[in-house]
């Protein structure tokens, strides 16, 4: 096909040719949105199901209901970004506390099923961050779900003060597996891996205002996400 367009366009004026390959770009483009927009209906479907199956009435959410949460935003910011609407941009003061404590909630159970145990850690006051709940919550989800599976034995997240900047790592580590199936998960991994969560981290931790470093310490690896700090709700 591509040979027989370019036949097609070298027997054509300069003019008629661009035309004819625009024209050619627009029709892939349109179907490819069409594609696109048929598979973020058959997304929201489900989830729209799953919201309404949840029980009514203000509580504390449950894992299952942040991750949906979390799941319909992405897929709305995905709607926006295919048909060019203008993203919706959310600022609040966010608890560092809150955060981790949501986050921890949501991945202890695949934390468990990978053999890990994670371990939630913080020191001092409680602090607070502004920005994008989503987005921060994100980073998090996608920090720890790094560590769950490329590491081994305790998978430790925390925070500490720096001036007026807030720390938060999380680190993974140790030899809870036997020698042949650490190396088996560590080959599917790479297979697996192909960098997308860490990028998310990074653009995250850049539109905040902080920034991101992954470092290797031996036999561990440690990220931290380091933000402003804000201060208090309601305080003067």
């Amino acid at each position: 096909m591509a040979v027989a367009l370019a036949e097609v366009a070298a027997g054509l004026p300069v003019a008629a040719s661009f035309a004819l390959a625009g024209g050619i770009t627009s029709l892939r483009e349109g179907r490819r949105r069409t594609l696109l927009n048929e598979a973020l209906h058959e997304l929201r479907r489900p989830l729209q199901v799953l919201n309404l199956a949840l029980p009514e009435g203000p509580r504390q959410a449950t894992p299952v209901e942040s991750s949906l949460e979390l799941a319909t935003a992405a897929l709305e910011r995905l709607d926006r970004e295919i048909n060019g609407a203008a993203l919706e941009k959310v600022v609040t003061k966010a608890s560092v506390n809150g955060l981790i404590e949501e986050a921890v909630q949501r991945w202890r159970n695949a934390a468990t099923g990978s053999g890990c145990s994670l371990q939630r850690e913080w020191n001092g006051p409680e602090t607070y961050v502004e920005g994008d709940p989503f987005e921060l919550a994100q980073a998090l989800d996608n920090l720890l779900s790094n560590a769950i599976e490329h590491g081994a034995g305790k998978v430790r997240i925390g925070w500490r003060r720096e001036g007026m900047w807030v720390c938060i790592t999380i680190s993974n580590g140790g030899a809870s597996l036997p020698a042949q199936a650490r190396r088996g998960r560590r080959r599917r991994d790479v297979r697996r891996s192909r960098g997308h969560g860490l990028r998310v981290v990074r653009r995250i931790a850049r539109s905040h205002g902080g920034s991101f470093a992954l470092r290797h310490e031996r036999d561990r690896v440690k990220a931290s996400l380091r933000l402003p700090l804000v201060q208090r709700p309601g305080a003067v």
